[in-house]
């Protein structure tokens, strides 16, 4: 089965609701699953980081603005990583570390936070360098949730939850092609450390 919801509608109160939903879902996944090619996922954000998203949330969609509301349920969502009660494996594309989101200074704050988690039992965080060699076509960004029960997707309109099995069995094919061609350990930390460079050497203005 799949269910689209339009995020005008969703998000028809503002993020703080929505938030609270996804704080619900993790804190019901046990071993989770997620593929983000071109930002950092939501869950490994700092806060000036997920200011600035959830804004551009806000202005893009014209809903109620709660950012500061939002971005806290969003900051209380993390505790799933240091509970000691799940496990989230994560890919990301390399493309996410070098996506402007607000400027030097928040990238370069994201990248050592990044750093720092990168060792957290609870997390397996690959990243996808932008040369590697993929035996799978580009895909969208996704979350698997509820120990493998049900896909989340993101689109520019709408939000689509995925729970027939035959169409989840495919999203964690995919999330194994990604991951078998993903860097960890430290070739993860060696390209987080170039990106980390990157933006300490870019000047504020931009």
């Amino acid at each position: 089965m799949t269910s689209s919801v339009r995020w005008t509608d969703r998000l028809s109160t503002g993020t703080e609701a929505t938030q609270d939903d996804v704080v619900r879902w993790y804190q019901s996944t046990r071993e989770g699953k997620a593929y983000v090619p071109t930002m950092i996922w939501g869950t490994l954000q700092t806060e000036a980081y997920a200011t600035v998203i959830l804004g551009q949330v806000v202005d893009f969609l014209g809903i109620p603005n709660d950012v500061p509301a939002g971005v806290a349920k969003r900051m209380q969502r993390q505790q799933v990583l240091y509970d000691g009660e799940h496990h989230y494996d994560v890919v990301l594309g390399e493309q996410a570390l070098y996506t402007n989101i607000g400027g030097p200074e928040v990238m370069q704050e994201q990248i050592e936070h990044l750093l720092r988690e990168l060792g957290l039992a609870s997390l397996t965080l690959g990243i996808l360098p932008s040369t590697a060699r993929v035996d799978l076509f580009p895909v969208h960004a996704f979350n698997i949730y509820g120990d493998g029960d049900r896909a989340h997707v993101e689109l520019v309109s709408s939000s689509v939850d995925i729970t027939e099995r035959s169409e989840l069995d495919l999203y964690s094919k995919a999330f194994a092609a990604l991951s078998s061609a993903a860097s960890y350990g430290d070739a993860a930390e060696e390209l987080l450390q170039r990106a980390h460079s990157f933006w300490t050497n870019t000047p504020l203005r931009q």
